[in-house]
């Protein structure tokens, strides 16, 4: 899922090129089991008859797939990466969950897992901390956690890839007066686990630190010898301070002349408390920045807390318990410039921060523009437009992927689920209520992911529910890539029929597509989409858990397979027209399509096709109506022929 989400179509598309780095990129079938893979494969030099020295190895995965994983996480901390080896792992963090949802930060389940977590703040800070963090995984013996939110992630920007550019210093560490080495035990049981859990304590977290420190991980970015005033801060947080200082007119000239000094975190946890030490001398107060809940904050704190002499220090809440740095949704530059401008008062008055804040907050009591907001919908031709229609008095429940957007519209869905409940949320409610039977969405990427267990739970409870698994043959949401551990839709049949599912029927946009050696489950039908709600009606009438699956693949992904020539594009197109259009819009109800667009004429609102968005799903063709046609063109169509674009005048050298 986003914010690393392409991560893998860009990996699937250079296969021979990690092949010739020695490479090997797996699709986990959902995130703690590609996590379980990472942790074989730190084992790797452990097995009679290695073929490396040792395996680096790289997790990632957005921010709920940290919390799925947690266990193994832990499993593989105490085993320990390879002498040779190394980890680090992606967490991908949502903060303003933009395809997401909730809003997420991962720091708090790495540090439940004893991870070392570096936070890069832009591009060239992911592949310089990630140098950093293999190393660091090596040394310490421990995963390393590796914080990546949106942005950062959708950032574009230039970067140094020199491979001289990061030369880790390894550094001189005893513990229990003995060069430091850590152990690698794949045996967590009694008593192996509980030496284990000491080394992690007292050998590989303070080994992280030592790395922190000989690396300059963490670094006083101005240092201001007379400072009154430190702020801290991570990642991409540091830089929107950065922007914010400048949007107050405090360039690095101004930091010192008004008593400011600024700490960059790159590794978050776990704390290095000689450089805390060092940025806290001399001054009164300290403001930790940082989006979410207090985390950098909470271990500054405690870093500091028994100095003979120590600065207040303020972040979540101020001295009076008052909030100060937000905890909700995202921070940008011009919030963190509020907060510092509240610090800086106290002390300073600056015109250009008097005027920067006046602006901001002018900007703020504006009366918001009335706007029209376009509300997220399904694509043209999306075949969820039609799957996720109930029954007239039926209810639905809501899943992850894009059908989920369903939520937004009037189809009679009650709530969403986190992913892999899909129907579990179901079983626990069908006994304190008098609804007798439900429909649960589930998209076939979740079904192989991990909500196969969630039709085994509602089978095991007996409850009644039909789960409509939305086969479209691709993760929509974050790519169109395949589903790992998918199966032929009738080969779904035959495992739906083995958990117990009582009856299912296939609805297809193509019926006659399977061919005579598809295998059916026994009493399978496949009907056409246009039976979509006979066949609800008959399913939910049947006791127990029953199955409908709705085969029709992804329409954006069909339009990039046209593109690039994988798939036949087909030549008919529908038009309407528009003297006979009634403007009645059944059309439109049949398909619930975007593509079919109402347009003003002289003699009233029509409707028409909007040819350029229109994916040839030809539901509309649904629409009780006269004013129809198809057209489809003899031969192929000719494209048109363009021109060379001159520039006239001369363009300017760059």
């Amino acid at each position: 899922g986003s914010p690393l989400g392409g991560l893998d179509t860009t990996l699937e598309r250079n296969l021979d090129l990690l092949r010739e780095h020695q490479v090997v990129f797996l699709s986990g079938v959902n995130e703690d089991l590609g996590a379980t893979a990472i942790f074989g494969a730190q084992q790797a030099n452990l097995f009679p008859r290695p073929r490396y020295d040792g395996v680096l190895g790289m997790w990632y995965g957005k921010a709920p797939g940290v919390d799925r994983t947690g266990d193994i996480f832990k499993h593989a901390q105490f085993m320990g990466v390879g002498r040779h080896g190394g980890v680090l792992a992606l967490a991908g963090d949502d903060p303003t969950c933009k395809s997401s949802t909730l809003p997420s930060s991962s720091e708090v389940a790495l540090y439940d897992a004893f991870m070392p977590i570096l936070f890069p703040g832009n591009v060239q800070e992911i592949l310089d901390l990630g140098l950093h963090g293999f190393a660091l995984s090596r040394f310490s013996g421990l995963w390393v956690g590796f914080k990546v939110v949106t942005n950062v992630a959708d950032e574009i920007g230039t970067a140094e890839v020199a491979p001289d550019r990061v030369r880790p210093a390894r550094p001189d560490l005893l513990v229990d007066g003995r060069p430091w080495r850590p152990t690698q035990n794949p045996r967590l049981l009694l008593p192996d686990s509980l030496a284990l859990e000491k080394e992690i304590f007292y050998g590989r977290l303070e080994a992280a630190r030592a790395y922190a420190a000989a690396n300059r991980l963490n670094r006083i970015t101005a240092p201001t010898p007379d400072a009154w005033l430190g702020i801290v801060a991570a990642g991409k947080t540091y830089y929107d301070v950065r922007e914010a200082l400048a949007a107050l007119g405090l360039d690095d000239d101004a930091l010192r002349r008004y008593g400011l000094r600024l700490l960059k975190v790159g590794m978050l946890f776990p704390a290095e408390p000689g450089v805390l030490a060092e940025f806290a001398r001399g001054l009164e107060e300290i403001l930790v920045v940082e989006e979410k809940r207090p985390f950098v904050e909470l271990f500054a704190r405690d870093a500091l807390y028994n100095a003979p002499v120590r600065p207040r220090i303020v972040g979540k809440t101020d001295e009076r318990g008052e909030v100060l740095v937000p905890a909700d949704g995202e921070l940008d530059a011009d919030r963190i410039a509020l907060v510092i401008a509240r610090r800086l008062e106290r002390r300073v008055q600056l015109p250009s921060v008097t005027a920067r804040v006046a602006l901001l907050q002018a900007l703020r009591e504006r009366p918001a523009p009335l706007t029209l907001a376009r509300p997220a919908y399904f694509c043209s031709g999306c075949p969820h437009n039609r799957s996720t229609v109930v029954p007239e008095g039926s209810l639905a429940g809501g899943g992850i992927g894009c059908h989920g957007l369903v939520l937004g519209m009037n189809r009679g869905t009650l709530g969403i689920t986190h992913m892999g409940g899909e129907g579990a949320q179901w079983v626990g409610a069908a006994p304190f209520v008098d609804t007798p039977h439900v429909f649960q969405n589930i998209g076939d990427g979740t079904l192989f992911h991990s909500g196969s267990l969630a039709i085994r739970q509602a089978v095991a409870a007996g409850v009644n529910i039909t789960y409509k698994v939305l086969c479209n043959s691709a993760v929509a949401m974050t790519g169109g890539q395949d589903a790992a551990g998918a199966m032929p839709v009738d080969a779904l049949t035959r495992f739906l029929e083995a958990e117990g599912i009582r009856r299912t029927i296939v609805v297809s946009e193509e019926p006659d597509r399977y061919g005579p050696g598809a295998r059916w489950a026994s009493g399978v039908e496949v009907w056409t989409r246009d039976r979509l709600d006979e066949a609800q009606r008959v399913l939910r009438d049947i006791p127990g858990v029953t199955a409908l699956i709705y085969d029709q693949r992804c329409a954006a992904e069909k339009r990039r397979l046209r593109k690039r020539g994988r798939l036949p594009d087909p030549a008919t197109r529908v038009y309407i027209n528009e003297a006979v259009c009634e403007g009645c819009g059944d059309c439109g109800a049949k398909s619930n399509c975007l593509s079919v667009h109402p347009v003003e004429t002289e003699f009233g609102r029509k409707t028409q096709i909007h040819q350029s968005s229109c994916n040839k799903d030809y539901s509309c063709l649904s629409g009780d109506c006269p004013s129809f046609l198809t057209v489809t063109p003899l031969g192929r169509p000719r494209k048109k022929e363009r021109g060379i674009f001159t520039v006239e005048r001369p363009l300017p050298d760059p």
